[in-house]
Protein backbone atom coordinates (compact mmCIF):
# COMPACT_ATOMS: atom_id res chain seq x y z
CA UNK A 1 0.00 0.00 0.00
CA UNK A 2 2.72 2.37 0.56
CA UNK A 3 4.26 2.03 -2.86
CA UNK A 4 1.23 3.17 -4.46
CA UNK A 5 0.66 5.81 -1.96
CA UNK A 6 4.28 7.44 -2.95
CA UNK A 7 3.98 6.65 -6.35
CA UNK A 8 0.52 8.64 -6.35
CA UNK A 9 2.13 11.49 -4.18
CA UNK A 10 5.53 11.89 -6.12
CA UNK A 11 4.41 13.17 -9.26
CA UNK A 12 1.64 15.22 -7.29
CA UNK A 13 4.72 16.93 -5.83
CA UNK A 14 6.79 17.49 -8.50
CA UNK A 15 3.91 19.00 -10.34
CA UNK A 16 3.45 21.07 -6.80
CA UNK A 17 7.12 22.18 -7.21
CA UNK A 18 6.69 22.78 -10.89
CA UNK A 19 3.92 25.15 -10.38
CA UNK A 20 6.58 26.82 -8.00
CA UNK A 21 9.48 27.19 -10.35
CA UNK A 22 7.02 28.92 -13.17
CA UNK A 23 5.39 31.01 -10.60
CA UNK A 24 8.77 32.86 -10.15
CA UNK A 25 9.85 32.82 -13.53
CA UNK A 26 10.32 36.37 -14.26
CA UNK A 27 11.90 38.61 -17.06
CA UNK A 28 15.79 39.80 -16.37
CA UNK A 29 17.68 42.14 -18.55
CA UNK A 30 20.71 44.37 -19.06
CA UNK A 31 21.38 47.24 -21.25
CA UNK A 32 24.90 48.71 -22.36
CA UNK A 33 26.66 51.10 -24.71
CA UNK A 34 28.04 49.26 -27.09
CA UNK A 35 28.76 49.15 -31.21
CA UNK A 36 28.29 53.07 -30.90
CA UNK A 37 24.41 52.48 -30.13
CA UNK A 38 22.15 51.27 -26.89
CA UNK A 39 22.49 47.47 -26.72
CA UNK A 40 19.36 45.80 -24.97
CA UNK A 41 18.74 42.06 -23.89
CA UNK A 42 15.52 40.81 -22.14
CA UNK A 43 14.84 37.15 -21.40
CA UNK A 44 12.43 34.87 -19.45
CA UNK A 45 13.38 32.79 -16.78
CA UNK A 46 13.21 30.80 -14.13
CA UNK A 47 16.71 30.57 -12.52
CA UNK A 48 17.87 34.33 -12.00
CA UNK A 49 21.59 32.89 -11.44
CA UNK A 50 21.29 31.37 -14.61
CA UNK A 51 19.49 34.21 -16.25
CA UNK A 52 22.47 36.82 -15.00
CA UNK A 53 24.70 34.08 -17.05
CA UNK A 54 23.04 34.14 -19.57
CA UNK A 55 22.53 37.84 -20.01
CA UNK A 56 26.82 38.08 -19.64
CA UNK A 57 27.73 35.32 -22.14
CA UNK A 58 24.95 37.95 -24.60
CA UNK A 59 26.60 40.96 -23.43
CA UNK A 60 30.41 39.33 -24.50
CA UNK A 61 29.23 37.86 -27.94
CA UNK A 62 28.40 41.60 -28.87
CA UNK A 63 32.14 42.63 -27.13
CA UNK A 64 33.56 39.37 -29.45
CA UNK A 65 31.60 40.88 -32.81
CA UNK A 66 32.77 44.48 -32.04
CA UNK A 67 35.96 43.87 -31.75
CA UNK A 68 36.42 42.04 -35.12
CA UNK A 69 34.02 43.70 -36.92
CA UNK A 70 34.57 47.36 -36.30
CA UNK A 71 36.27 49.99 -38.46
CA UNK A 72 36.65 52.01 -35.27
CA UNK A 73 39.25 49.74 -33.92
CA UNK A 74 43.02 49.31 -35.38
CA UNK A 75 43.43 46.03 -34.14
CA UNK A 76 40.15 44.30 -35.90
CA UNK A 77 40.02 42.02 -38.59
CA UNK A 78 38.36 44.08 -41.02
CA UNK A 79 40.44 46.93 -39.97
CA UNK A 80 43.51 44.37 -40.97
CA UNK A 81 41.19 44.27 -44.18
CA UNK A 82 40.94 47.81 -45.14
CA UNK A 83 44.48 48.00 -44.81
CA UNK A 84 45.79 45.37 -46.37
CA UNK A 85 43.39 44.16 -49.55
CA UNK A 86 44.09 46.25 -52.26
CA UNK A 87 47.86 45.03 -51.85
CA UNK A 88 46.60 41.67 -51.77
CA UNK A 89 44.79 38.82 -50.86
CA UNK A 90 43.77 38.81 -47.11
CA UNK A 91 43.07 35.66 -45.30
CA UNK A 92 40.02 35.77 -42.66
CA UNK A 93 37.92 34.27 -40.64
CA UNK A 94 34.91 31.98 -41.68
CA UNK A 95 32.80 34.61 -39.87
CA UNK A 96 34.02 37.18 -41.78
CA UNK A 97 34.08 35.81 -44.79
CA UNK A 98 30.20 34.36 -44.44
CA UNK A 99 29.17 38.00 -43.83
CA UNK A 100 31.05 39.45 -46.24
CA UNK A 101 29.87 37.00 -48.92
CA UNK A 102 25.83 37.72 -47.51
CA UNK A 103 26.60 41.58 -47.94
CA UNK A 104 27.69 41.28 -51.75
CA UNK A 105 24.89 38.86 -52.28
CA UNK A 106 22.18 42.11 -50.85
CA UNK A 107 24.21 44.35 -53.04
CA UNK A 108 22.97 42.11 -55.97
CA UNK A 109 19.71 41.85 -54.70
CA UNK A 110 19.46 45.45 -53.90
CA UNK A 111 20.60 46.27 -57.36
CA UNK A 112 23.73 48.40 -55.64
CA UNK A 113 21.80 49.91 -53.51
CA UNK A 114 23.51 48.46 -50.10
CA UNK A 115 26.79 48.53 -51.12
CA UNK A 116 29.70 47.97 -47.71
CA UNK A 117 32.10 49.58 -50.04
CA UNK A 118 30.45 52.95 -48.84
CA UNK A 119 33.30 53.61 -46.19
CA UNK A 120 35.44 54.91 -49.18
CA UNK A 121 33.07 57.94 -48.72
CA UNK A 122 31.35 57.68 -45.40
CA UNK A 123 34.78 57.63 -43.87
CA UNK A 124 35.28 61.32 -44.44
CA UNK A 125 31.77 62.33 -43.12
CA UNK A 126 32.04 63.09 -38.93
CA UNK A 127 28.31 63.75 -37.75
CA UNK A 128 29.18 64.60 -34.19
CA UNK A 129 31.31 67.69 -35.78
CA UNK A 130 28.95 68.60 -38.89
CA UNK A 131 31.88 67.49 -41.58
CA UNK A 132 31.11 66.58 -44.61
CA UNK A 133 33.31 66.03 -48.28
CA UNK A 134 33.59 68.76 -50.32
CA UNK A 135 33.00 68.56 -53.92
CA UNK A 136 36.35 67.46 -55.27
CA UNK A 137 37.11 65.39 -52.80
CA UNK A 138 34.04 63.56 -52.99
CA UNK A 139 34.61 63.31 -56.86
CA UNK A 140 37.96 61.70 -56.30
CA UNK A 141 36.93 59.06 -54.40
CA UNK A 142 33.57 58.21 -55.13
CA UNK A 143 35.21 55.69 -58.06
CA UNK A 144 36.33 53.62 -54.80
CA UNK A 145 32.77 52.89 -54.19
CA UNK A 146 31.60 49.75 -55.83
CA UNK A 147 31.09 46.24 -54.45
CA UNK A 148 32.35 44.26 -57.27
CA UNK A 149 35.52 46.18 -56.07
CA UNK A 150 35.69 43.28 -53.64
CA UNK A 151 36.71 39.73 -54.41
CA UNK A 152 36.23 36.89 -52.62
CA UNK A 153 38.13 33.54 -52.85
CA UNK A 154 36.38 30.64 -50.93
CA UNK A 155 39.37 28.22 -51.65
CA UNK A 156 41.63 30.64 -49.77
CA UNK A 157 38.69 31.79 -47.76
CA UNK A 158 40.31 35.27 -48.29
CA UNK A 159 39.21 39.25 -49.25
CA UNK A 160 41.06 41.30 -52.49
CA UNK A 161 40.01 44.53 -53.24
CA UNK A 162 40.56 45.40 -57.03
CA UNK A 163 40.74 49.05 -56.95
CA UNK A 164 43.09 50.75 -54.15
CA UNK A 165 41.40 53.51 -51.84
CA UNK A 166 38.48 51.14 -51.67
CA UNK A 167 37.12 50.23 -47.75
CA UNK A 168 34.37 48.27 -46.29
CA UNK A 169 32.29 48.22 -43.65
CA UNK A 170 29.83 46.20 -41.99
CA UNK A 171 27.86 48.84 -40.11
CA UNK A 172 24.78 48.24 -42.39
CA UNK A 173 24.27 44.73 -41.71
CA UNK A 174 26.51 43.53 -38.33
CA UNK A 175 23.91 44.67 -36.00
CA UNK A 176 21.09 42.38 -37.26
CA UNK A 177 24.05 39.61 -37.26
CA UNK A 178 24.90 40.62 -33.76
CA UNK A 179 21.46 39.58 -32.69
CA UNK A 180 20.53 36.91 -34.75
CA UNK A 181 24.21 35.10 -33.09
CA UNK A 182 22.79 36.15 -29.46
CA UNK A 183 19.31 34.98 -29.91
CA UNK A 184 20.74 31.98 -31.10
CA UNK A 185 22.71 31.40 -27.96
CA UNK A 186 19.75 32.34 -25.88
CA UNK A 187 17.86 29.20 -28.13
CA UNK A 188 20.59 26.62 -27.48
CA UNK A 189 20.34 27.21 -23.78
CA UNK A 190 16.89 26.54 -23.81
CA UNK A 191 15.00 29.90 -23.39
CA UNK A 192 11.77 29.92 -25.10
CA UNK A 193 11.18 34.23 -24.58
CA UNK A 194 13.82 36.73 -25.12
CA UNK A 195 14.52 39.76 -26.89
CA UNK A 196 17.95 41.26 -28.63
CA UNK A 197 17.86 44.69 -29.87
CA UNK A 198 21.16 46.82 -31.05
CA UNK A 199 20.11 50.29 -32.05
CA UNK A 200 17.10 49.61 -34.59
CA UNK A 201 17.66 46.36 -34.83
CA UNK A 202 15.64 43.39 -32.88
CA UNK A 203 15.52 39.84 -32.40
CA UNK A 204 12.74 38.60 -30.85
CA UNK A 205 12.40 34.65 -29.83
CA UNK A 206 9.01 33.23 -29.06
CA UNK A 207 6.38 35.67 -28.00
CA UNK A 208 6.22 37.98 -24.80
CA UNK A 209 5.40 35.19 -22.65
CA UNK A 210 1.90 34.39 -23.86
CA UNK A 211 1.05 37.75 -26.11
CA UNK A 212 2.94 39.07 -28.97
CA UNK A 213 5.54 41.47 -28.92
CA UNK A 214 3.79 45.23 -29.66
CA UNK A 215 6.71 47.00 -31.48
CA UNK A 216 5.98 50.89 -32.18
CA UNK A 217 7.66 52.62 -34.90
CA UNK A 218 8.37 56.52 -33.98
CA UNK A 219 7.36 59.35 -36.00
CA UNK A 220 10.95 60.43 -37.55
CA UNK A 221 9.86 64.39 -36.88
CA UNK A 222 8.56 63.44 -32.70
CA UNK A 223 10.30 60.51 -30.87
CA UNK A 224 7.37 60.89 -28.53
CA UNK A 225 5.04 59.23 -31.38
CA UNK A 226 4.20 56.45 -32.76
CA UNK A 227 3.14 56.26 -36.33
CA UNK A 228 2.22 52.94 -36.61
CA UNK A 229 2.51 49.38 -33.86
CA UNK A 230 3.54 46.19 -34.61
CA UNK A 231 2.64 43.07 -33.16
CA UNK A 232 5.01 40.29 -33.37
CA UNK A 233 5.94 36.99 -32.83
CA UNK A 234 9.53 35.02 -32.98
CA UNK A 235 10.74 38.03 -35.90
CA UNK A 236 13.21 40.31 -36.47
CA UNK A 237 12.67 44.14 -37.01
CA UNK A 238 15.37 46.63 -38.18
CA UNK A 239 14.15 50.34 -38.73
CA UNK A 240 17.02 53.00 -40.51
CA UNK A 241 16.09 56.40 -40.31
CA UNK A 242 17.30 59.55 -40.89
CA UNK A 243 16.93 60.54 -36.92
CA UNK A 244 19.79 58.05 -35.96
CA UNK A 245 22.97 59.84 -37.00
CA UNK A 246 22.79 64.01 -38.74
CA UNK A 247 23.22 67.32 -38.81
CA UNK A 248 22.01 70.30 -40.63
CA UNK A 249 23.99 72.27 -43.07
CA UNK A 250 22.83 75.30 -45.50
CA UNK A 251 19.15 73.73 -44.40
CA UNK A 252 19.56 70.13 -45.68
CA UNK A 253 19.81 66.82 -43.80
CA UNK A 254 22.77 65.10 -43.90
CA UNK A 255 22.97 61.42 -42.70
CA UNK A 256 24.81 58.58 -42.39
CA UNK A 257 22.94 56.63 -45.05
CA UNK A 258 24.57 56.99 -47.95
CA UNK A 259 23.69 56.71 -51.76
CA UNK A 260 26.58 54.75 -53.38
CA UNK A 261 25.38 56.35 -56.39
CA UNK A 262 26.80 60.08 -55.18
CA UNK A 263 28.49 59.35 -52.19
CA UNK A 264 25.82 61.69 -50.57
CA UNK A 265 22.86 60.88 -47.79
CA UNK A 266 19.96 59.55 -49.55
CA UNK A 267 16.82 61.54 -49.60
CA UNK A 268 13.42 61.28 -50.22
CA UNK A 269 12.32 58.28 -47.21
CA UNK A 270 12.53 59.35 -43.69
CA UNK A 271 12.24 56.44 -42.07
CA UNK A 272 12.49 52.19 -43.30
CA UNK A 273 11.19 49.34 -40.93
CA UNK A 274 11.56 45.61 -42.28
CA UNK A 275 9.94 42.44 -40.75
CA UNK A 276 11.01 38.97 -41.55
CA UNK A 277 12.78 35.93 -39.85
CA UNK A 278 16.42 37.05 -39.97
CA UNK A 279 17.64 40.52 -38.71
CA UNK A 280 20.84 40.52 -41.03
CA UNK A 281 18.17 40.50 -43.93
CA UNK A 282 15.77 43.08 -42.27
CA UNK A 283 18.80 45.57 -41.63
CA UNK A 284 20.21 45.55 -45.03
CA UNK A 285 16.81 45.83 -46.89
CA UNK A 286 16.29 48.59 -44.72
CA UNK A 287 19.13 50.46 -46.03
CA UNK A 288 17.75 49.24 -49.87
CA UNK A 289 14.84 50.39 -49.81
CA UNK A 290 15.65 54.06 -47.98
CA UNK A 291 18.27 54.15 -51.00
CA UNK A 292 16.30 52.61 -53.83
CA UNK A 293 12.77 54.85 -52.99
CA UNK A 294 9.59 53.52 -51.88
CA UNK A 295 8.20 52.46 -55.49
CA UNK A 296 11.62 50.54 -56.48
CA UNK A 297 12.22 49.54 -52.75
CA UNK A 298 8.35 47.70 -52.06
CA UNK A 299 9.39 45.92 -55.50
CA UNK A 300 12.55 44.63 -54.02
CA UNK A 301 10.82 43.25 -50.17
CA UNK A 302 8.10 41.73 -52.80
CA UNK A 303 10.68 39.84 -54.01
CA UNK A 304 12.04 38.62 -50.72
CA UNK A 305 9.35 35.73 -49.14
CA UNK A 306 8.47 36.41 -45.52
CA UNK A 307 9.03 39.56 -45.43
CA UNK A 308 7.34 43.16 -45.11
CA UNK A 309 7.92 46.42 -44.44
CA UNK A 310 6.69 50.25 -43.52
CA UNK A 311 7.69 53.14 -44.85
CA UNK A 312 7.41 57.02 -44.18
CA UNK A 313 8.28 59.23 -47.07
CA UNK A 314 9.37 62.88 -47.04
CA UNK A 315 6.04 63.90 -47.18
CA UNK A 316 5.72 62.31 -44.14
CA UNK A 317 3.08 59.57 -45.83
CA UNK A 318 2.95 55.53 -44.33
CA UNK A 319 3.23 53.75 -46.52
CA UNK A 320 2.97 49.43 -46.05
CA UNK A 321 4.14 46.55 -48.49
CA UNK A 322 1.50 43.90 -49.14
CA UNK A 323 1.31 41.81 -47.00
CA UNK A 324 1.04 44.27 -44.49
CA UNK A 325 -1.21 46.71 -46.47
CA UNK A 326 -3.81 43.50 -46.71
CA UNK A 327 -3.85 43.23 -43.20
CA UNK A 328 -5.29 46.51 -42.48
CA UNK A 329 -1.83 48.71 -42.39
CA UNK A 330 0.48 46.40 -40.26
CA UNK A 331 0.10 43.35 -37.94
CA UNK A 332 -1.31 45.61 -35.42
CA UNK A 333 -2.54 49.61 -35.58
Amino acid sequence: MKIVRWSFLVPMILCWFGLVATARAEWFSDTQAKMGTRIEVQLWHEDEAEAHRLLAAAMAEFDRIEAGMSTFRADSEISRVNDQAAAAPVPVSAELYGLVQRSLDMSALSRGAFDITFDSVGQLYDYRRGIEPGEAELAARLPEINYRHVVLDPAEQSIHFTVPGTRINLGGIAKGYSVERVIAQLRAAGVQHALATAGGDTRLLGDHHGAPWIIGIRDPDDAGKLVTRLALVDEAISTSGDYERFFIKDGRRVHHIIDPRTGRSASGVRSVTIVGPDAVVTEGLTKTVFIRGPEEGLEIVASVPGYEAVIVDDRHQVLFSRGFAAAGGGRDR
